[in-house]
Parts: C-alpha cells; sequence; structure tokens
C-alpha cells in the first residue's frame, strides 16, 4: 500500500479537486456495490474496502453492499464434511447446507464487514432478504445460470446515513430460506432502487475479449452478441446477464470491476480513469 506521506500536500488538494465533477455525477444518488467472496481477500483488503465506502457515503453518495461468500461457505461445508453441488454453475442449496450458509452470510461474513465499516466512521447496518421480509424470492426451476430469483422488495434505508449491508439470502411466500445468487441478489436491488451504477467486484479485470483483453465498454447489444458467440462464457454470463437485468429495471450503468485492485470503487466513481468493463443501454 502506497504511503500518504509520499504525496505533497499540494497534490493531495489537486487530487481532491480533480474528484469534485464526479463527486457532483453521484451527489445523492444510489450506488449499489457488490463485494463478491473471491474478491474480500485478506483482512486489510477488506478493511480498505470499508473505508472506501465510508468516503462514498461521507460525499453524499447512498452506498448498499451486497456480499457474496461462496468461498468461505466452501471453506465451513469441507471442515464440516457436507458435500458442496453444483448445478449450472449455482450451488444446489438443500435443508443441511441452508443452515450452514446463513451463519456465514448473514453471521460472520455480513458482521464483519459491518464492523470494518463502522470501524472507518461510518453506520454500517447489516441485515439479509429475510429480515422484515425485505426479499421474497421463488426457486430457480430452470437450468440455464441466468435464471435468478424473482426480487419484489426492499426496505428503504436510504437518506439516514445508513449504510446497509445485505447478505444475500432471502424469503419465499410460504417462508422457506432462499440461498441466493449474490449477483443475483445486486442486481435486483439496484434495479428496485433505481441505482445510479451497480458495481459487480469480482475476481476478475472484467469481460474479456476472445483474446483476453480487457473491454472496457460494451453496450446490452453487444453483450449479448458476445455471449451468442461464445466470447463470454462460464461463470461471466450470469454476471452479465444480472447487468443487463439490472438496466433494464432502470440502473444506468453496470460495472464488472477487479475487486483486488486497490481503490477500485474510488478509481471508477472518481477518476477519469476508470477501471473493469462498464456495461450500459
Amino acid at each position: 500500500m502506497n504511503d500518504a506521506s509520499n504525496i505533497s500536500p499540494l497534490d493531495q488538494a489537486r487530487i481532491l479537486s480533480e474528484a469534485l465533477p464526479h463527486m457532483q455525477q453521484y451527489d445523492d444518488e444510489t450506488i449499489v456495490i457488490k463485494y463478491g467472496g473471491n474478491a474480500m481477500g485478506a483482512e486489510e483488503t477488506a478493511k480498505a474496502f470499508a473505508r472506501d465506502i465510508v468516503l462514498l457515503e461521507q460525499t453524499a453518495i447512498n452506498p448498499v453492499v451486497v456480499h457474496g461468500g461462496g468461498p468461505q461457505i466452501a471453506t465451513m461445508l469441507k471442515r464440516l464434511g457436507i458435500q458442496s453441488e453444483f448445478a449450472a454453475g449455482l450451488r444446489i442449496t438443500d435443508a443441511a447446507t441452508i443452515e450452514i450458509v446463513g451463519m456465514v452470510l448473514a453471521g460472520s461474513i455480513n458482521k464483519q464487514l459491518v464492523g470494518y465499516i463502522n470501524e472507518a466512521g461510518g453506520k454500517a447496518v447489516g441485515l439479509c432478504g429475510i429480515d422484515g421480509n425485505m426479499v421474497t424470492a421463488s426457486k430457480v426451476t430452470r437450468t440455464m445460470v441466468d435464471s435468478g430469483s424473482h426480487i419484489e422488495k426492499v426496505v428503504d434505508l436510504i437518506g439516514y446515513e445508513l449504510i446497509p449491508v445485505l447478505a444475500p439470502l432471502a424469503t419465499s411466500r410460504n417462508g422457506q430460506t432462499f440461498n441466493v445468487n449474490a449477483d443475483t441478489f445486486a442486481g435486483a436491488v439496484a434495479g428496485a432502487l433505481k441505482a445510479k451504477r451497480l458495481l459487480l467486484l469480482t475476481d476478475v479485470p472484467g469481460v474479456l475479449d476472445k483474446s483476453k483483453k480487457l473491454i472496457h465498454e460494451l453496450s446490452v447489444k453487444d453483450a449479448r452478441k458476445l455471449i451468442a458467440d461464445g466470447t463470454i462464457a462460464g461463470g461471466m454470463i450470469p454476471k452479465v446477464e444480472t447487468c443487463i437485468y439490472a438496466l433494464e429495471q432502470g440502473v444506468q450503468g453496470v460495472v464488472i470491476i477487479d475487486g483486488k485492485m486497490q481503490h477500485a470503487v474510488l478509481l471508477e466513481l472518481f477518476t477519469n480513469l476508470g477501471t473493469g468493463t462498464l456495461i450500459h443501454k
């Protein structure tokens, strides 16, 4: 991590000044950030992410954090001797597994991230979709990876200086608990909130072309073409489908970002450089 003391006060002031137009663009806007389990990394990485989220809130942006936890869930299931099963890239969550998933997502990961944000001076509140029937879902019945759950409503926590940190668990109309893919959950929440931006922080730089070079910008039409011709494949398909869904629900832009990059969120929102792949209508 670079030592800030190496930057002169004049350079620090210039950096802040250059960020002003970007801050004005997102003034009082909602930004949904999906913080993937693979992007969380070490404790210092998570703490740096939390500090950046607090900075967003201090600049009159309304951040909403949705976190994943796939690797952490897999580690706990292995420790307990419970076999993980997957179909079409999604975890099959039976009765034994959902108890562990809830413990990891709504328990350890959620509260740890809330703690980091509060430690950095924010006011985070940790929730999952089950709390107050905030999010309802229907069971996935198709086998395509883009067949996510149908999010119906979101509790309004925006504008109270609180930073919602949401674990991707939801409940059905008959009270059954579902483990929702975190990308799908974040896309639906962003759509329901009509967020200005949805940022998907993951462990890859963004969408890559056939030569494995980063594609900096894509329209929905072009994204669908890349799925059709196989350029976008594997686990990137549900992420891009989530982006498309969010855009169709009113989100203005979605960016897939390498969450392991230092200050990735700030680079994307507050600089001309940007990072990752921007998908738009």
